[in-house]
């Protein structure tokens, strides 16, 4: 029995990442937002009770969904040691030397037998595109007659404008996250492409994953 293999891309409702942006295939936008961890064990009660209130009424004031991810990790440990190994290395104090890597055996000993995790959290922001005419998009229906260079054009403006929609709706968030005392950043093409890679490998440790710069990164 022959069995025709898809490949993973078909899977994958993504067309590509551009400027930090995920397109995907039926036109629709997402972007996403990396936002830090509050511990609310380290505050009050009256201040747990106001940051919950708050972030509350974050969420009733949107007029659009908004998805929240979290992505948990083993931690990987091998950036930190080799940091240490560097500076044992240019280390001209031998107590110093013989510390230095009695930590390091130390750390590498413990990260083996603990699992530690680290968290990621994720709000993705999502843009519609409104579809008229029976679902139609009319902007194909335009240039459909046009020549290449014409339709990529029209295909850049319409990117544009669904861009600057979804920018808008990215502010809100941030503003929102920032009034319950929450950093957050939206993550660029290179930071996109590195989360769905891990979420794609996830036997891999936490690491930095070396991509080349480009405005565009397909998927």
């Amino acid at each position: 029995m022959v069995l025709n293999a898809k490949a993973t891309q078909e899977f994958v409702p993504i067309k590509e990442v551009r400027d930090g942006i995920i397109a995907l295939k039926d036109g629709e936008l997402r972007a996403i937002v990396l936002a830090n961890s509050v511990n609310l064990s380290l505050k009050s009660g009256d201040e747990q009770n106001a940051t919950i209130l708050q972030f509350q009424s974050f969420l009733n004031t949107l007029d659009f969904p908004i998805q929240i991810s979290v992505q948990s990790r083993r931690l990987d440990i091998r950036p930190y040691l080799l940091l240490l190994e560097n500076r044992m290395k240019v280390q001209s104090e031998p107590l110093l030397k013989l510390q230095t890597a009695e930590y390091m055996e130390f750390i590498r000993s413990f990260t083996e037998s603990v699992n530690i995790m680290t968290k990621s959290f994720f709000i993705v922001v999502p843009y519609t595109h409104t579809r008229l005419g029976g679902g139609s998009n009319i902007l194909d229906n335009i240039f459909s007659r046009k020549n290449k260079k014409e339709r990529l054009a029209a295909e850049q403006l319409n990117f544009e404008e669904k861009r600057s929609q979804l920018e808008q709706r990215v502010s809100v968030i941030q503003q929102g996250l920032s009034r319950c005392g929450i950093n957050s950043k939206q993550l660029d093409t290179e930071a996109v492409v590195e989360v769905f890679y891990k979420v794609f490998n996830p036997g891999e440790l936490e690491g930095k994953i070396q991509l080349e710069q480009s405005s565009s990164q397909t998927l």
